[in-house]
């Protein structure tokens, strides 16, 4: 049985539904902070354990008859390596046999600008340790989160962000789920890294013109500066630690951090992953 943490996500739940094409609904468990949100999973016949990341007394409950764990890195930056370690240990205790954890892509841990990302590599490092089979998804950024990058007022103002002439292999958040799941499904599965980025990458100039022909509207980029663009989002009432994410975000793309493709999702997919048009279309639905 497969255990998928954070299965109410977008990610999560992307990658049960994969799991259901290829398993049957009883070898797949969800772990959910919140029953209610889960009525779908159990409506299909998939085991759901409710619990928290903080509460290692569910975790042990949820571990119950599961050969295999998908971790999904939870959104407590300031705790996500105490909790993430829970799951971890939990797992060992119930003598899971292998456990996975979705982590970010960056070419420099040491000098990536978004600091908030350390705790992915510290939760890589205490998979690593735990004796246990694993696998680790290295995720580029989501294709997914560009309509919240650009802003809804894209088609009026253009695009402003302080990512220079950086480069991304963006993809889809269901392409890697997909993967994911394909991964979590293979018989050998020991000690691996997989690298989940496009086939392709693609600079906000190259997403400015692909809006511009998709939508028939012109689209210009225009870089930022970083310090500037930081306390816009701070005078418009965005939070802080959103704001750093952001920023981060955008700095270790003009650094070069995300500049980089590997063939890992195409390999699990068995196909090629939806191209910057393909994934801009269905996003802003032109």
């Amino acid at each position: 049985m497969i255990l998928v943490t954070g299965a109410s996500g977008k990610l999560g739940a992307a990658v049960v539904r994969q799991l259901l094409k290829l398993t049957s609904a009883d070898q797949i468990a969800v772990l959910v902070r919140d029953e209610n949100k889960a009525a779908a999973f159990s409506e299909q016949g998939i085991s759901v354990r409710v619990g928290q990341y903080d509460d290692t007394a569910s975790l042990d409950r949820a571990m119950e008859g599961v050969e295999r764990v998908l971790l999904i890195a939870g959104t407590d930056e300031e705790r996500r390596v105490e909790q993430h370690q829970n799951v971890i240990e939990a797992a060992k205790k119930a003598g899971v046999q292998g456990i996975a954890y979705t982590s970010r892509t960056l070419k420099d841990r040491k000098t990536m600008a978004n600091k908030l990302m350390e705790g992915h590599f510290q939760t890589e490092d205490a998979v690593k340790q735990s004796g246990l089979a694993y696998a680790i998804f290295r995720n580029v950024l989501y294709m997914d989160s560009l309509p919240q990058f650009v802003g809804a007022e894209v088609f009026d103002r253009g695009i402003s962000l302080p990512a220079g002439q950086g480069r991304v292999a963006f993809a889809l958040r269901s392409d890697m789920g997909e993967a994911i799941a394909n991964a979590l499904l293979a018989d050998t599965w020991n000690q691996t890294t997989y690298h989940l980025t496009g086939s392709d990458t693609y600079s906000f100039d190259d997403i400015a013109a692909a809006l511009t022909t998709l939508s028939g509207r012109e689209v210009r980029y225009r870089p930022a500066e970083a310090a500037a663009f930081g306390a816009q989002l701070r005078e418009r009432g965005v939070p802080e630690v959103v704001a750093q994410r952001v920023v981060g975000f955008m700095t270790d793309i003009n650094n070069g951090q995300e500049d980089e493709i590997y063939p890992d999702l195409e390999q699990l997919l068995g196909r090629k992953p939806a191209t910057l048009e393909e994934g801009l279309k269905l996003l802003f639905s032109l």
